[in-house]
């Protein structure tokens, strides 16, 4: 699958990678439908995944609205950093920051 041609749905609006039309791509509110937005852009699964892992919905209203408001947070700065490394297709649970990660919740399952 490459990320020119029909399915090609153009650039992430944070990441920047290509975005190819099928399961890796969700729709994002710039502000959440429960704050009455309307707004919507097409973007990455694991960057959308992100998003609302790092942010409650009255901080995305209120504060985080905008692709480059999303883009200046640290924590959203250093996944982008990694996320641009991968495959346009790439699709992954993000994961939360801190201690309930990927390692903690092997922990919790002992």
């Amino acid at each position: 699958m490459t990320a020119s041609g029909p399915e090609a749905l153009g650039p992430c609006p944070l990441c920047g990678r290509p975005m190819i039309a099928g399961p890796s791509v969700e729709r994002h509110h710039w502000t959440p439908r429960t704050f009455g937005g309307r707004e919507s852009a097409a973007m990455h699964q694991v960057c959308h995944r992100m998003v609302h892992r790092l942010f409650d919905e009255a901080t995305l209203a209120r504060e985080r609205n905008t692709a480059e408001a999303l883009r200046a947070h640290p924590d959203m700065a250093r996944f982008l950093t990694w996320v641009r490394r991968q495959p346009p297709e790439y699709m992954d649970w993000a994961e939360r920051p801190g201690r309930h990660g990927r390692k903690g919740a092997a922990r919790r399952r002992r």
